[in-house]
């Protein structure tokens, strides 16, 4: 029985000893929220109509979102203002369609997939000239055949039917609105811009760690310990690093050491998503890095610029030209011309302010 007691008792007294140390050889495990899957199960349907309000179609996909998203990242908006402006450089000007208006009609539809010209008369019903309305403010009534501008709840401004030309980008889900190009890539875009935020707000925030002083040398006197505690500790101001003292007498070797925390291993990570993503957002506009201005980052570089001007002339300019020439069929006449793309010097004609190529 007293054998018994004793097990007992030594059972109780070891017992909090041994849920401590279960409790502190735990370990925690967390997860990130589920990713965001193109084809998700409710988001099958959301192309089995589009949403009439006020009497037109609302737009598959937000254009608001994609005006936030436009400038979310450098390489992004970038290829777009590449693309428009090249365009804009071959475009002939036309008494009835001015360059500027041109340079708005193609951001338009590179941005949006959509592009719009209403055709302004006078007052003996001839056509005055062409203008490019927003296309972020345009939806197409359920008509299909004329046009409000809108602020998202009410009509703005009505248009005659028959007066606006739409330029779609074809959506293989619906024949009411065209959709651009680089959708698929704007995942990448968002996580360039998110990867520069972040690498901003560390930079920004003073709170965090620049280095551990990691000493082990015992000293000869604690006062030097506490001077050298409190110097680092007053080496600091708004936007600073914040360095950590860290003092373990009797240690091992190397008795003073400087331990950066995290920075190295931030920094290749946060080239690395920014290399990554800049490649998606390229491929997805089709545009060389060597005409963006993008240093190469191996030996061997991107080749040579002008032989990449020239495939992206005949690859990408020329099947942007001619989309935009269907206007003319639309129009009666002849009114969007482009000089052919090249990258030789050019000049201009005499006395007519277009460009030819010598």
């Amino acid at each position: 029985m007293k054998a018994t007691h004793k097990r007992a008792q030594l059972a109780r007294e070891t017992a909090p000893a041994a849920a401590d140390a279960s409790r502190a050889a735990q370990a925690t495990a967390f997860t990130f929220g589920d990713p965001m899957p193109v084809l998700n199960r409710a988001e099958l349907l959301d192309y089995a109509e589009l949403v009439q309000i006020n009497g037109w179609y609302e737009p598959p996909i937000s254009w608001t979102g994609l005006a936030k998203s436009f400038r979310a990242g450098t390489h992004h908006a970038s290829a777009l203002y590449f693309k428009r402006n090249v365009l804009a450089s071959t475009f002939i000007p036309h008494k009835l369609l001015s360059r500027d208006t041109f340079r708005r009609w193609a951001l338009d539809f590179l941005m949006f997939g959509n592009a719009y010209l209403n055709r302004e008369k006078n007052r003996l019903g001839q056509t005055l000239q062409f203008s490019a309305p927003p296309s972020k403010y345009m939806r197409r009534r359920v008509d299909l055949q004329s046009y409000v501008q809108t602020d998202g709840w009410k009509a703005v401004h009505e248009f005659e039917a028959g007066s606006v030309h739409h330029l779609i980008e074809p959506d293989i889900n619906q024949e009411v609105y065209g959709l651009p190009e680089y959708l698929g890539a704007l995942h990448a875009a968002w996580l360039n811009e998110s990867s520069t935020l972040f690498r901003r707000r560390y930079y920004e925030n003073g709170s965090h760690a620049g280095f551990i002083m990691y000493v082990t040398d015992p000293a000869q006197r604690q006062e030097d310990i506490d001077e050298l505690r409190t110097a680092l500790k007053s080496a600091k101001g708004p936007g600073n690093f914040r360095n950590l003292f860290y003092y373990a007498p009797q240690g091992k070797k190397d008795g003073i050491q400087l331990i950066p925390v995290s920075e190295v291993a931030a920094k290749d990570e946060f080239f690395n998503i920014k290399n990554i993503t800049r490649d998606d957002l390229l491929a997805a506009h089709r545009v060389p890095p060597q005409l963006l201005g993008i240093v190469p980052s191996n030996t061997g570089g991107f080749g040579a610029a002008d032989t990449a001007a020239k495939v992206f002339g005949r690859n990408e300019v020329a099947p942007l030209q001619a989309q935009f020439l269907a206007f003319n069929e639309w129009a009666g006449d002849e009114i969007v011309k482009f000089a052919p793309y090249s990258i030789d010097p050019v000049e201009l004609a005499p006395g007519s302010g277009v460009r030819e190529t010598e």
